[in-house]
């Protein structure tokens, strides 16, 4: 028996190609699966037990439905003042959104848990990335959704391309977070967990 064959099963719980994009840096081999979770508020107390709830209720639904795998799983918000702001979903959302952000600053709060049902592994983190808008005119904003319609991603851009030319600055911990995934933690996790990594 080769060590390949001990290695766990590692499993992505989300459909997001930015996740799979992000996880693929590792250079390991996963697989990824929809959690199918009910992703509307509860009575979460703070945007921040929102999304810990939500990226820990994908992790476990995955790993009990794959107890022997090693799960990752993940959401992210965007908090305006205190309050939650989803993904756009069109083009007018996605207006509204970016001219509400001019010159403002917005918090994106991104969680990870990995579990793993067999050996009773759970961990979280939230990765929290604060970024300010520079002032946006509405044709800037205009050019920029035509560019790349950036309507599936929490606070309408997309960091890692283009969406980057619409702000003053960023500070974060773990640059990955705000593209969706804190490869940071992620990986010391699954390190804790039983995943060889460099």
């Amino acid at each position: 028996m080769n060590s390949e064959s001990l290695t766990p099963r590692l499993i992505l719980a989300s459909s997001s190609k930015y996740r799979k994009i992000l996880l693929r840096r590792f250079g390991i081999p996963f697989t990824s699966q929809a959690p199918g979770t009910d992703e509307s508020p509860g009575i979460d107390k703070s945007p921040g037990d929102l999304v810990s709830r939500l990226a820990f209720e994908k992790a476990e639904c995955v790993s009990n439905e794959n107890p022997q795998a090693i799960v990752i799983g993940s959401d992210q918000i965007a908090v305006c003042e205190g309050q939650i702001v989803g993904k756009p979903g069109n083009h007018p959302a996605a207006q509204e959104q970016l001219l509400s952000f001019s010159g403002r600053l917005i918090e994106f709060l991104t969680a990870v848990s990995v579990q793993c049902h067999d050996t009773g592994f759970k961990e979280m983190h939230i990765d929290c990335t604060r970024v300010r808008f520079r002032q946006l005119q509405a044709d800037e904003i205009e050019r920029y959704l035509q560019a790349e319609t950036p309507y599936d991603c929490a606070g309408a851009f997309k960091a890692e391309s283009l969406g980057i030319v619409l702000f003053e600055s960023i500070k974060s911990d773990d640059p990955t977070a705000l593209i969706g995934l804190p490869l940071i933690h992620t990986a010391a996790m699954l390190r804790r967990a039983g995943l060889r990594l460099p």
